[in-house]
């Protein structure tokens, strides 16, 4: 019974991890964004190119959900995305026997077990530059947990640079 109640907690915590991309945006606050219509695409970088086609698909959705239009080359800003997957470590050790840990209380040894979890996670980044100066004007990171299942890592994605774009583009401030 001791060793299901903190399985079942790391379990429910680590569904919370899956569900939830870490979203970062920042941008140069001297920009003023509503001089911006148009943009191209510069690069788009990814594992393989069914990514490259899902992340490109999902710029220009939210690009022109703000009223962006895209354009094969020339727009007023340049985008480049880039996403990358490793695998992240977790830990997990469990005790056998009676009590508390190794020598607990003096109820004699205990054995510990160790197993290595390999948790995919990927990671996209995009920038937006202006396209006369180069100069970098806004930058979005997100880091989320995979799954072995391509459409839901998709649904994942679309819902990822969804959030990325939910305060695109920045107000004015003054």
């Amino acid at each position: 019974m001791r060793k299901g109640i903190p399985l079942a907690i790391m379990m429910l915590l680590g569904l919370c991890v899956l569900l939830l991309a870490e979203v970062k945006t920042d941008y140069d606050h001297q920009t003023d964004f509503g001089k911006y219509g148009t943009y191209s695409l510069m690069k788009v970088q990814a594992g393989n190119q069914l990514w490259q086609d899902r992340i490109t698909r999902d710029i220009d959705n939210a690009l022109q959900a703000k009223g962006w239009q895209k354009v094969p080359s020339g727009g007023d800003a340049t985008v480049t995305a880039f996403g990358a997957m490793h695998n992240e470590e977790t830990l997990q050790t469990f005790y056998d026997g009676f009590g508390g840990g190794w020598f607990w209380r003096g109820f004699g040894p205990e054995t510990a077990t160790t197993t290595v979890e390999n948790t995919p996670v990927g990671t996209l980044t995009l920038d937006i530059f202006d396209s006369q100066t180069k100069h970098l004007i806004w930058r979005g990171t997100a880091t989320n947990t995979l799954s072995g299942d391509p459409e839901k890592n998709e649904k994942k994605l679309a819902s990822t640079v969804e959030d990325m774009f939910k305060h695109f583009p920045p107000k004015p401030k003054g």
